[in-house]
């Protein structure tokens, strides 16, 4: 039987129903492409000049209260507006099918920032404040899936200006859409099938291999488990899981919320640790659709991508193959998980 670690192979992901190539032997290739300079981090605990720091003035003129713990406003530059005139544009000839269709989208964006001092970041915080950021994930995605015509409500994080962050100050982004998101979409079609067929969340099955197996897990508590997916596409991406099947963030207990802030500490401690950098990465929570129906099938879930491959200095790309093919990635996710495991 061929060995997984040795030699190129593709994997399958049941949660987007789709295949990634596995190149382990790429790593050897000697690099002469670009080069990544490590960031500095001299940031004050206050800076004037930023735009989300306490009593400061946003880009779009409004200023910033005094805040002292989580503060979240409506983004000024949106990418959804919750007043857009719901329609259907459709160009070509009207008895054939239309090939240029699009529609409106409605939303709402806002800006969570998870602590008044610009000088930290997520790992830098303590449990009783990551806490806080977690309580407020549940608040807004109440206050937002409540609201009408909102169908999804997507928590992310983008980390350092390698991942597209044009501001250092600790925060994140809440976006709440009509219509449900693709990579959600698939989630929710493949979830549904598991559960149709074994009465089981997707998840949940797949969680219990994992443990068991333990090679690409990386830490874990009582409430969640933090491990490096059997389909990986980036470097060191990873999957944290709710031990108990729960559709979204709210529905968490008083001790899960505490351990999934133990979670997040634990993890973007151990990135950080990994190239002694501060480890950008793009993360998000993939709740259930706010559509009012129940969702027995979905299992509550936070994605971790970051673009680090083998250094502080050498970043993976998604170009070529990966763009015009499928996903490659270059280390297998069992190695990923054990240089992890030791950060």
């Amino acid at each position: 039987m061929f060995s997984l670690t040795d030699h190129p192979h593709r994997r399958y992901n049941p949660l987007s129903d789709e295949w990634i190539l596995v190149s382990p032997h790429r790593t050897k290739r000697p690099w002469q492409g670009q080069v990544e300079v490590p960031p500095t981090d001299t940031r004050p605990p206050h800076d004037p000049e930023c735009y989300l720091c306490p009593g400061n003035e946003r880009s779009g003129g409004l200023r910033n209260p005094d805040y002292q713990g989580v503060f979240v406003f409506d983004n000024d530059f949106a990418a959804l507006l919750p007043d857009v005139p719901a329609g259907e544009y459709v160009a070509g000839r009207s008895d054939a099918p239309p090939l240029l269709r699009a529609y409106a989208e409605r939303g709402i964006c806002r800006v969570i920032c998870f602590s008044p001092r610009h000088d930290m970041a997520l790992a830098m915080l303590d449990l009783p404040t990551i806490r806080t950021v977690v309580d407020a994930w549940a608040a807004q995605t109440l206050d937002l899936g409540g609201q009408a015509g909102i169908g999804y409500v997507q928590i992310f994080e983008n980390r350092g200006a390698m991942m597209g962050a044009s501001n250092p100050h600790p925060h994140g982004q809440i976006w709440a859409t009509g219509s449900l998101p693709l990579h959600v979409s698939r989630e929710l079609a493949t979830q549904q099938a598991h559960f149709a067929a074994t009465g089981r969340t997707l998840l949940g099955d797949y969680l219990e291999l994992e443990l068991r197996l333990g090679e690409r897990v990386i830490c874990a508590n009582a409430q969640f488990v933090a491990l490096v997916p059997f389909w990986a596409v980036w470097p060191f991406e990873t999957l944290i899981v709710s031990r108990r099947a729960v559709p979204d963030i709210p529905a968490l207990t008083k001790s899960e919320r505490a351990g999934l802030a133990d979670i997040l500490k634990r993890i973007t401690t151990r990135y950080d640790a990994l190239f002694n950098v501060s480890f950008p990465y793009s993360m998000g929570f993939h709740q259930s659709p706010r559509d009012g129906a129940a969702h027995p099938e979905w299992h509550l879930h936070a994605h971790f991508y970051p673009p680090l491959l083998r250094s502080a200095t050498v970043r993976k790309f998604m170009v070529g193959f990966e763009l015009l093919g499928e996903p490659q990635r270059d280390i297998t996710p069992e190695q990923a998980a054990a240089w992890l495991k030791g950060g």
